[in-house]
């Protein structure tokens, strides 16, 4: 099955443009992971480094040359070709802190959009050598030498939850005061992971991750992996993500969670 409008053969050959952006952005990446190269801080004091820099270029250039009527947004270099109704967004290496600290858990997103919506997204780890690929309407494919099924776990009731979000730090920003309720309603919590953690839960690790703070290239990739291996990605109030929202991002491996997810980051209490 493949979204309106995007027929079998579209989508394996904006795949193929994908995956080809991503191996070469890996060989870029893989020879500065903990080789002390020197980091730079943004105006929002968040880390960026050549790597990020090279990878974006490079992500770039392939699709500039396969896909030369999309758009492109990326994080380091903004938007090209903005009036385009198809648009790539990237994120060459989400997780910099994770690279620079010489964590394997930070990664490459490249996702594809229509419209708004997201269609195809690619989750590429380049030391561990795992690969995440969501197609909107298909089921998500693991590749990867590691062991892994794709496959959301059945996990309806929190208390039972594992938890992840990336950092405290992230979680002082939120629009509202009660994900400590979610938090004491899981079972656990693990910080770390930036989107190697949604990796993790479309593999069934992982139960449910709430963040905010999110750019469109922290999320457009994740979307269909996620979705794609069961789970349901909404904002915190429980509607589509939006390159225009407020920036929060949960994902729940299992659907019947989300309603009590929901009302907990909202109202501090489960739903019902």
């Amino acid at each position: 099955m493949t979204p309106p409008g995007l027929t079998p053969a579209d989508a394996d050959r904006l795949l193929e443009a994908a995956t080809a952006a991503a191996d070469a952005a890996a060989c870029v990446i893989r020879p500065f992971f903990r080789a002390g190269i020197s980091v730079d801080d943004k105006s929002d004091s968040s880390p960026v480094t050549v790597a990020d820099r090279t990878a974006e270029r490079t992500i770039r250039a392939i699709l500039a040359e396969r896909l030369p009527d999309h758009a492109v947004l990326g994080e380091e270099f903004g938007l090209e070709r903005g009036d385009a109704r198809r648009c790539w967004v990237i994120d060459p290496i989400d997780g910099t802190r994770a690279f620079v600290t010489g964590r394997p858990t930070f990664g490459t997103l490249i996702a594809l959009l229509d419209d708004g919506v997201p269609l195809l997204g690619l989750i590429d780890q380049p030391i561990t050598g795992e690969r995440w690929i969501g197609v909107r309407g298909r089921p998500t494919r693991y590749e990867s030498g590691l062991p892994g099924t794709v496959g959301t776990r059945r996990c309806a009731a929190l208390n039972l939850a594992e938890l992840s979000c990336t950092s405290p730090e992230m979680i002082a920003d939120a629009p509202t005061p009660h994900w400590d309720a979610l938090r004491r309603a899981a079972r656990r919590v693990t910080w770390g992971g930036d989107c190697y953690a949604y990796g993790l839960l479309a593999l069934g690790q992982v139960d449910l991750v709430a963040e905010c703070t999110m750019k469109i290239w922290d999320w457009a990739a994740l979307v269909p992996v996620v979705e794609g291996a069961g789970g349901r990605m909404t904002d915190w109030h429980g509607r589509p993500l939006r390159a225009d929202g407020d920036g929060t991002v949960l994902a729940v491996g299992d659907p019947a969670m989300l309603a009590d997810a929901v009302s907990l980051l909202n109202t501090g209490r489960p739903a019902g």
